[in-house]
């Protein structure tokens, strides 16, 4: 039985290599891409004595992984008002140094703006540094093809259609471990791996894969836009965070005029049935907007906001019945 285990985990692993591009000896199985960037980060931070090169705009896990290994030598690197990554800057930046690693995150979690990761891996590969992509929010809304030649590649099956605690890492060769213990993974990580969820996982990527060639992005992002055109139109000082950015299909993240905290947005789409985030927490007093807006410039307003993501069953009408939701609230 446990040859015939090690047998799926193997096969599992062949065929999600072969969806991102790369051999499947690359590939480590993980909790989820918060464990993976700790991983990466830890290892790069015992083989350079250079500094971590993180866009501005990455998530949390990335940051906080980059204070807890890097300390004293880690610096973001900034965004344009659209969100994304100044390449230039990039390139000028890595003129005049060499970092240990350079992390950008292929899709945005707070906004879904896309960054320019293939010309990011291209300018840090010409230069001889290592590049990390978080791939978690583009898995399965975008094709995975191409990501497989980036040095380290992380993502998480929840994000596509897996179960929660399941992720992977691809890395260039070995890797120094973070979790120590058995000798799974090829001594990479230890603990043992969760088949049901790595095979669920790899399933759930080939649907994905599947259904965006039955129907691309861009025609999924046709009901998002018509969505937000109509919020902008009938909702005075609304505006859009990132709309003239190459976005995800199934994101859109809008500033909408100031309510107070007892009928602040969420509060009142949640009555009327519909679940969307937001930057800031009303409850804590303190309205202090994301890293992200902080990054696009959007400062002091992050008590607006409402991020929206659909799923890959979401209709029309159910991004125009949001849009009417918001309209009337916003004239009530």
């Amino acid at each position: 039985m446990g040859g015939r285990a090690e047998h799926a985990l193997d096969e599992a692993r062949a065929e999600f290599a072969a969806i991102l591009g790369c051999a499947p000896t690359d590939l480590i199985w993980t909790s989820g891409a918060t464990e993976s960037v700790n991983t990466v980060l830890h290892h790069l931070s015992h083989e350079s004595t250079g500094e971590a090169w993180v866009s501005a705009v990455e998530h949390p896990c990335v940051h906080a992984a980059a204070r807890r290994w890097f300390p004293g030598r880690h610096r973001p690197l900034p965004v344009t008002g659209q969100g994304v990554l100044e390449l230039s800057s990039l390139a000028n930046e890595l003129e005049r140094q060499r970092p240990a690693v350079v992390v950008l995150m292929a899709a945005n979690n707070e906004t879904g703006v896309l960054q320019p990761w293939p010309e990011a891996a291209a300018l840090c590969r010409s230069f001889g540094v290592p590049f990390f992509c978080d791939a978690a929010q583009w898995l399965g809304k975008l094709p995975a093809a191409g990501l497989g030649p980036c040095e380290f590649v992380t993502g998480c099956a929840h994000k596509f259609g897996g179960v929660p605690g399941v992720g992977f890492l691809k890395v260039p060769g070995r890797i120094r471990p973070l979790l120590v213990g058995g000798s799974q993974e090829e001594g990479q990580r230890a603990g043992t791996e969760n088949l049901p969820g790595i095979r669920a996982c790899v399933a759930a990527l080939r649907e994905r894969e599947s259904e965006l060639n039955q129907r691309g992005p861009e025609q999924r992002a046709v009901d998002r836009d018509g969505f937000e055109a109509r919020v902008l139109a009938e909702v005075p000082g609304a505006e859009g965070v990132g709309r003239f950015a190459l976005r995800l299909w199934n994101t859109s993240a809008v500033l909408l005029p100031v309510a107070d905290c007892r009928r602040r947005w969420v509060v009142q789409l949640d009555r009327a049935g519909f679940a969307v985030s937001t930057g800031s927490a009303c409850s804590s007093g303190k309205e202090k907007p994301s890293h992200v807006l902080e990054a696009m410039g959007i400062d002091g307003r992050g008590e607006r906001l409402i991020r929206v993501s659909s799923g890959w069953d979401t209709k029309a009408g159910d991004w125009e019945a949001l849009a009417a939701a918001i309209t009337r609230i916003a004239r009530e």
